[in-house]
């Protein structure tokens, strides 16, 4: 299915357009018929000539109502401009093409109906210029049709440029995460809730749940085109029926679990319409956020440049790249005004702290948008702009990760990554310089200094010349301070003469080695400790099991003391240090041998 929406002045012919193609009344409500003017929504289809079905939204031209106009526009590829030949280009057909403008629309077919009352072609020539400028269409420009729905001419060649136009739109992901803004809303006795919209991706089957408003909801049943569905995939008309569901409002959105981040604070980029780009958007205070077929009062905050923060009065499902029309309603309810287009950069942004803080943010978002398309929003610039993210945090902002991530599910932007790399260098040499004693910088330390959220990323920065083992890094092989290194010289000296006559713990004090510089000397593999406060010479264990070896087995700690020439304050500490290495075996409360 396809799906195109009408646009044009108010009394230009579009319901009578759409009645002629389709043989469907698009004006659901008395009033509209009655008035002859369109006030909500309409919806028809038809089948082209192809054999392709095409829906159409068909909105309200009026002034008053061009929130309702934005709504059915708002998730819609494409849109049928319709002009009258006797009356031309009109007020409403500005407004309605500065909407368009804004919201990005660049696939439109012109149609100039009533020609059986006026020569069509000065509207043609002036309103495909008009369309052209504004739309920014390459080379031959916007398609035109002259009709009249009354005695209809011009049809046939009409749904021949219909086939046309549709052939030419990018196809949807039907894998695409859900996003059904919702249009119309109403309940069915012995359904319950049902809500249509127009879903511009993705697939939705009966049986899914779905979020609104962030709380889970069941899909009960589908239909699309009064045809009931097991499954539809965008883009489409479709009606969903949920399950146990409250009626909700237009405006709200279905979305899938896990797809979309639900945000009240985004960083834009905003493109004014109706004049060359300038540098200060000159935005009001408070204004109106129109996407899908929402409807938000924000308040805009001007960062710098064509940077604005929005901050949403409620929360909205959001993706990069998302384009909202901002719109100021002015003081008098009647007068509207289409501001400008904006670009979806940041949709979960830092708080803003102290001066200056933002034009910072605003240069940072200028340098992380790709050049020379800052259309192209991937998973590149969201890490440029956010450092470290999540993969799930990726997907609910939109683009999907690229490469694996650094550690775990955890993505990080490549430059980032290399400077925290580099950082992290200096933080574990500034600590052992700091603790001469101990060195080695815990993890947990260096996840603190560099600001990092997770200990997992510290142990992926680590590299040489760093190494990691029992939860802390090393910048380099551990030395001892002077004093400490001299201290442990006097004890491997005295040591040499008696390899297992220990020093005694005043004998250490005394030569300035307490607990710490003892733990330092051990690190560094200058001494080897048996007990506490037992320490002996690197490889003295080694020697004391070849001496152990040559007695009569098994031994006593007596009879291994007195081979050992030492006391049994060194003995016991040393032998049970044996029996962890392997190096001796005990054989019951009085009894080793050597293994």
């Amino acid at each position: 299915m396809h799906v195109v929406a009408t646009a044009g002045h108010v009394d230009h012919g579009k319901s009578t357009l759409v009645r002629a193609l389709t043989g469907m009344e698009p004006d659901r409500l008395d009033e509209e018929r009655r008035r002859g003017l369109t006030i909500e929504l309409g919806y028809a289809w038809t089948s082209l000539p192809s054999g392709e079905p095409l829906a159409f939204v068909d909105v309200p031209g009026h002034e008053r109502f061009l929130g309702t106009m934005l709504a059915g526009v708002g998730p819609v590829p494409a849109v049928v401009f319709v002009v009258a030949a006797d009356e031309g280009w009109m007020p409403q057909s500005e407004e309605h093409l500065v909407a368009l403008e804004a919201l990005g629309v660049r696939h439109c077919l012109l149609v100039v109906t009533r020609s059986d009352l006026a020569d069509p072609a000065p509207a043609i020539e002036r309103s495909r210029a008009r369309l052209d400028e504004a739309l920014g269409k390459p080379g031959g420009g916007v398609a035109a049709v002259a009709v009249s729905g009354r005695t209809g001419q011009g049809l046939d060649e009409l749904r021949r440029a219909l086939d046309r136009l549709v052939a030419g739109l990018p196809r949807p992901d039907p894998g695409a995460a859900v996003r059904l803004w919702i249009d119309r809303t109403f309940s069915v006795t012995g359904s319950g809730t049902v809500v249509t919209g127009t879903l511009p991706a993705g697939t939705v089957s009966v049986g899914d749940e779905l979020l609104l408003d962030g709380e889970p909801v069941r899909v009960r049943g589908l239909e699309s085109l009064k045809r009931t569905r097991d499954t539809v995939s965008g883009v489409a008309r479709v009606a969903v029926n949920l399950r146990g569901q409250d009626l909700p409002e237009r405006g709200q959105a279905l979305v899938a679990p896990g797809g979309w981040t639900y945000t009240e604070s985004v960083d834009v980029r905003v493109a004014p319409v109706g004049a060359q780009p300038q540098e200060d958007p000159g935005l009001p205070r408070r204004l109106t956020v129109h996407v899908g077929s929402a409807a938000v009062t924000a308040e805009a905050r001007h960062l710098g440049g064509r940077f604005v923060r929005l901050r949403l009065d409620r929360p909205v499902p959001l993706h990069l790249g998302d384009v909202l029309l901002l719109r100021d309603p002015g003081r008098d309810r009647s007068e509207v005004r289409v501001l400008a287009g904006a670009a979806v950069l940041d949709v979960r942004p830092r708080a803003l702290r102290g001066r200056g803080a933002g034009r910072e943010r605003a240069a940072q978002l200028e340098t992380a948008l790709p050049k020379p398309d800052p259309a192209g929003l991937d998973a590149a610039f969201a890490l440029r702009v956010h450092r470290l993210l999540r993969a799930a945090d990726l997907r609910a902002m939109g683009p999907a990760p690229e490469v694996p991530g650094v550690a775990g599910e955890w993505h990080a932007d490549p430059d980032y990554w290399e400077e925290s790399r580099r950082r992290l260098g200096e933080a574990a040499r500034r600590y052992a310089e700091r603790n001469p004693l101990e060195p080695a910088m815990p993890v947990e330390a260096a996840r603190r200094a560099l600001g990092l959220p997770d200990r997992r990323l510290v142990a992926a920065l680590v590299g040489p010349p760093l190494t990691l083992a029992g939860g802390r890094i090393v910048a380099r092989p551990a030395g001892l301070p002077g004093p400490v290194a001299l201290a442990v010289e006097r004890v491997k000296r005295e040591l040499a003469a008696r390899p297992f006559q220990a020093p005694e713990a005043g004998r250490l004090a005394e030569l300035g080695l307490g607990p710490k510089e003892l733990a330092a000397a051990v690190r560094a593999g200058s001494l080897l400790r048996v007990g506490e406060g037992i320490v002996l010479l690197p490889g003295a264990d080694g020697r004391a099991a070849e001496v152990l070896s040559r007695l009569p087995q098994p031994f006593t700690v007596s009879q291994a003391r007195r081979a050992l020439g030492t006391t049994r304050r060194v003995a016991v500490p040393l032998l049970e240090h044996l029996d962890r290495a392997g190096l001796t075996e005990r054989l019951d409360e009085v009894r080793r041998r050597c293994g």
